[in-house]
């Protein structure tokens, strides 16, 4: 079945970096947007990033312009989500997902945890 395999998070001080990826199978890549979304404790899920199946156009939510970049690879069927300038308000769970264009995804990676703390 569809796989989504999140890798990348961790613990990050403020004001440092980290970069996502997204490792796709079992589906055609190219052919399906790719999203990043992230929940924080007690939030709701967010929309973070979006990018469409060949890359041409993005979507970032207000919070997270000028400071994270959403790219793929469709060769290697793998998303990525660079996170530059690390407030501890970015600390959430961060999920790939696949299909839809800014709402209902139709897959969903496990998640990956993103801390940002001193």
């Amino acid at each position: 079945q569809v796989q989504l395999v999140e890798s990348g998070g961790g613990l990050v001080q403020p004001g440092g970096s980290l970069r996502l990826s997204c490792a796709a199978s079992k589906f055609t890549f190219s052919m399906y947007a790719m999203s990043w979304y992230r929940q924080a404790p007690g939030k709701e899920r967010e929309l973070v990033a979006a990018i469409t199946g060949a890359g041409g156009s993005t979507n970032y939510a207000d919070s997270v312009k000028g400071r994270f970049t959403i790219t793929r690879d469709n060769a290697k069927n793998t998303a990525y989500l660079q996170m530059n300038s690390l407030k501890p308000e970015d600390t959430a769970v961060y999920y790939c997902a696949a299909g839809g264009w800014l709402r209902n995804p139709f897959y969903w990676g496990q998640g990956t945890q993103v801390t940002v703390s001193s």
